[in-house]
């Protein structure tokens, strides 16, 4: 199957880009869980967040929000003991700040997806230098959450988010999952 030049031949990847990669999403639970392991990805690579993303699910109760937002700091500190995740503390503090302010939100899946219109964009690039790392709509959407109290959320962050959530189609055209998802 052809796929886009980022997949590698990790069976994880491929996977993450054969099913999720690109596909609207709207539920609240997933789309707080990729916020908040994009910027665990944060000067990484995104296999390195995908290996470990089952234990954040585990430490960090299923990406639960209420719960994630009462974290102690020495909640914290014992998760800084965890191999199984990524070990950085102000990414872990960030965690705890992105949701209490995910729970201020009033309705943050509409929130999120009015930075691209309300419904997907689909870019159409035949290859990888075409592709952008920072739109304005991700510059947009970093400010917004920025000030809406969130943490380890820039621009290319949140373009990354776009990308993985569906809010932008980036899969190139000769991806088999161009044609599949470009109706969404």
């Amino acid at each position: 199957m052809p796929r886009c030049f980022w997949c590698t031949d990790d069976p994880l990847y491929q996977a993450y880009h054969d099913e999720e990669w690109g596909v609207p999403q709207r539920d609240a639970g997933h789309l707080f869980e990729m916020l908040l392991l994009e910027g665990a990805q944060a000067g990484l690579s995104w296999i390195t967040v995908l290996k470990k993303r089952e234990r954040y699910r585990q430490v960090l109760h299923g990406f639960d929000p209420e719960r994630l937002a009462r974290l102690t700091d020495e909640e914290i500190e014992v998760l800084m003991q965890d191999p199984g995740i990524i070990r950085n503390r102000l990414k872990l503090k960030a965690v705890r700040q992105n949701a209490q302010a995910w729970l201020k939100l009033e309705d943050p899946v509409t929130w999120l997806w009015s930075f691209v219109g309300g419904a997907p964009k689909i870019n159409h690039f035949s290859d990888r230098s075409q592709m952008l790392a920072v739109t304005p709509e991700a510059e947009t959407m970093s400010k917004a959450l920025r000030k809406a109290g969130f943490n380890f959320i820039g621009p290319t962050i949140c373009y990354a988010f776009m990308q993985a959530t569906g809010m932008v189609m980036d899969h190139t055209t000769d991806c088999d999952r161009y044609a599949q998802l470009k109706g969404s």
